[in-house]
């Protein structure tokens, strides 16, 4: 199944126009770490639809390696919840979840999970590297840039303009990797999370074998970064 883009990060106004913002063919497995960052975005940034429920519930399975056993499972997991799930429950629970009068439940924005504020340091170190790499929020997105939908949005972008490993490794490692674990975990841990503990499994799981997969493949050296 093919992810859906979230409009949340886009060039920046002002960023020279490298060629790099032009798609280009991407390997399968590139491919694939695109649709799944898209899915990620688009369940953690707003309830699933009528429509992306009944074509996740048709979504093929998810086969890999040993390693990527628990992708298979938590993929497995959230293709039955959403065969089972009316859209407007699931609305309701995301509301409850997510955007509930005073503080919700959940606030997934890494300055909160970093430093334990809002829109703290964490925030503005996220918007110089987005900065740097031509990067900025869209106009009007009422999420700020580290909510972990951003961050995955961000991640797919990155994957689909070809953006060097080291790179892309990089920003997950200081923006995504030191909280998401914890912050996912909370998901599935909050009461009244039904279909959004799956969420939060299938996310945790795409996300480990992320970290796993830079850590192995591309080890980090500023020296070697353009």
């Amino acid at each position: 199944m093919q992810g859906q883009s979230v409009p949340t990060i886009q060039p920046a106004p002002t960023a020279p126009d490298t060629g790099r913002n032009v798609p280009l063919p991407l390997a399968s497995e590139d491919q694939a770490r695109a649709d799944l960052y898209a899915l990620a975005a688009r369940l953690l940034l707003a309830p699933p639809d009528a429509a992306l429920l009944a074509d996740l519930a048709a979504a093929d399975p998810i086969l890999g390696s040993q390693e990527e056993r628990p992708l298979e499972d938590a993929w497995e997991k959230l293709v039955l919840a959403a065969g089972i799930t009316d859209a407007d429950a699931v609305a309701d629970e995301f509301n409850a979840l997510f955007i509930s009068l005073g503080t919700p439940p959940l606030n997934p924005y890494g300055s909160l999970y970093l430093s334990g504020f809002m829109n703290d340091t964490p925030l503005a170190q996220l918007r110089t590297d987005l900065a740097a790499l031509g990067l900025a929020r869209v106009a009007g997105v009422a999420e700020f840039e580290d909510h972990l939908g951003a961050l995955c949005e961000t991640m797919r972008v990155l994957v689909m303009r070809r953006t060097p490993l080291a790179r892309q490794q990089q920003f997950f490692e200081a923006h995504i990797g030191p909280w998401h674990g914890k912050c996912l975990a909370d998901m599935e841990q909050a009461p009244g999370a039904g279909f959004y503990r799956v969420v939060a499994a299938f996310v945790a799981a795409f996300l480990t074998i992320e970290a796993q997969a830079f850590a192995v493949d591309t080890p980090f050296d500023e020296a070697a970064l353009p």
